[in-house]
């Protein structure tokens, strides 16, 4: 009845991949310059939260290339993310929380670049017309890392 079946009893997941509220997933994080183009790009897992996972994506980005801003939705509203970039010397222009307790760190002044979130938009988008971006068929990371790296690439070499 089982004559070529392939049974084992391992876990159907890989590395990478943690538990999230919706099942089981890893996450892609780009770090764009001002005309759109990828700097750094990392995949990581999905469970922790994106302000934890912007600091290997920053340790993926050339040596001289490292951004002056760093332009995030509120999930990047933290302080203490705050003060670990001013020690880098950049800044984080993120919309405040609605339930922030402390006073705001940011003016109005700094809130208008927020309006340049867009320019990574269109990359993002690219990225998911690759089937093996959007599901993740490697057991291993690595791989899917790569797969990611040769899609940055086509669409580079597409759209320059």
């Amino acid at each position: 009845m089982f004559y070529s079946w392939k049974l084992c009893s391992c876990k159907k997941e890989g590395s990478g991949i943690e538990l999230t509220k919706r099942g089981k997933g890893s996450k892609v994080m780009v770090v764009a310059d001002a005309h759109g183009l990828p700097l750094a790009l990392c995949a990581q897992s999905a469970q922790p939260a994106e302000v934890k996972l912007v600091k290997e994506t920053l340790k993926c980005c050339p040596r001289g290339m490292k951004p002056k801003w760093l332009i995030g939705d509120k999930a990047y509203d933290s302080d203490p993310f705050d003060i670990k970039l001013k020690i880098k010397k950049m800044k984080m222009i993120a919309p405040h929380k609605s339930n922030r307790k402390k006073a705001a760190t940011q003016d109005v002044r700094e809130l208008r670049r927020y309006k340049r979130k867009w320019k990574v938009e269109p990359f993002n988008a690219w990225l998911r017309n690759f089937r093996r971006i959007v599901v993740r068929w490697d057991f291993y990371q690595e791989n899917d890392t790569a797969f990611l790296y040769l899609a940055a690439f086509l669409i580079l070499w597409k759209y320059l």
